[in-house]
């Protein structure tokens, strides 16, 4: 039979490990049961579900409730230093997953129906519960990180674009039709630059509409400009880490991973052994 702590190891390889068969049924299970709370929120959100099976819904959450603080307190018992899991971002996630199910589940939706509609909201919160699933994402982490300095550049010349445009939007058409301030006529700029076009606001007068024709034709010049960017980034972020290792005939210091020779000039990164020495 197990000892306690014999219990509580076999318990943390399962639910902190997913490279063992049973960490990953672990993690399977876990995210399976994730995704139907998130169904359930979401179908407790429609009226007319919510109105027929208001019991039923209930009973489904008080359920997910109750697996969810088994899963967190078995959590809080096998981790080796409980209190830094529970500060973790993940371990206030899951708290904050149990939390907000039990406030939402035990108001009263007659007395307190707004502050009930925020708490049900709440619960959609259990969704950052599946970024530890989600190791892929680490390369789009990599990927935006690494080209963030040249999205910031092209939004703070995005920005400068609208305002221009708006500004001169606004000087040519006017309030009559419609652009009854700069602000104004800066919502139109990004509308029409982004190529959504509500037709909320639209010029009237040949020069407006020309200004316009200018605007839509930039957006779609411009629109693909940051997907590079992040596809690049991306590309770079997938091939893995580079070797860092000077090449000793072209002084170039970064190579793929298992390199043994230059890419640039084609020589040997490393001596052999009969030239060592």
């Amino acid at each position: 039979m197990d000892t306690p702590q014999n219990l509580r190891q076999r318990l943390y390889s399962i639910i902190f490990h997913t490279d063992t068969p049973a960490g990953q049924r672990f993690d399977r299970y876990l995210l399976l049961t994730i995704l139907a709370s998130l169904v359930v929120v979401m179908l407790d959100s429609i009226d007319s579900i919510h109105s027929q099976h208001a019991g039923l819904m209930a009973g489904i959450e008080w359920a997910f409730t109750a697996l969810f603080a088994i899963e967190y307190a078995v959590r809080l018992y096998c981790s080796p230093k409980p209190l830094r899991y529970a500060f973790s971002f993940f371990g206030l996630i899951d708290l904050l997953a149990i939390l907000s199910g039990i406030l939402a589940l035990f108001f009263a939706d007659s007395q307190y129906l707004l502050i009930i509609r925020v708490i049900r909201m709440l619960r959609v919160f259990r969704v950052l519960k599946l970024s530890p699933y989600l190791r892929q994402a680490n390369f789009l982490l990599t990927a935006l990180r690494g080209s963030k300095q040249k999205i910031i550049v092209f939004f703070a010349g995005i920005a400068t674009l609208v305002t221009v445009f708006g500004t001169l939007m606004y000087v040519i058409e006017g309030p009559a039709h419609g652009f009854t301030s700069i602000p104004k006529g800066i919502y139109w700029a990004v509308v029409t630059l982004t190529t959504v076009g509500f037709g909320d606001i639209v010029p009237q007068t040949p020069l407006g509409q020309a200004l316009s024709t200018l605007v839509m034709i930039t957006g779609y010049s411009i629109i693909a400009v940051p997907t590079g960017i992040f596809t690049a980034e991306l590309a770079n972020a997938m091939r893995g880490d580079e070797l860092s290792h000077e090449c000793p005939s072209c002084a170039k210091d970064t190579h793929e991973p298992a390199a043994a020779f230059c890419n640039r000039c084609g020589s040997s990164l490393f001596p052999r052994q009969g030239q060592q020495g």
